[in-house]
């Protein structure tokens, strides 16, 4: 068994919905690809300039982010999406 160790949410005491989870949930996984992994640097930047740079964007932006409100989920589910099409390269 593997666990998840997200680091964006309140304690373990504190009521969090299922969708605010699966958001941080996919943006600690890209957090520890960066941080731990290194995914954005192990590959030649030239070749991979368009994945290299779409991480390290959404990175950043998951870094800066506000709590979410209302009117930034729209924000959120784009950069989710987003984060979606390049999973399948977050690997090293």
């Amino acid at each position: 068994m593997r666990t998840l160790k997200i680091s964006s949410l309140p304690s373990k005491k504190d009521w969090v919905d299922r969708d605010e989870i699966m958001l941080h949930a996919c943006f600690q996984i890209l957090q520890d690809c960066v941080d731990l992994e290194k995914v954005d640097s192990h590959c030649n930047y030239e070749f991979h300039k368009d994945f290299v740079d779409e991480v390290r964007f959404l990175y950043k932006w998951w870094q800066t982010r506000k709590t979410a409100t209302d009117e930034h989920q729209e924000i959120d589910d784009e950069m989710l999406i987003r984060l979606m099409k390049i999973r399948t390269s977050l690997w090293t």
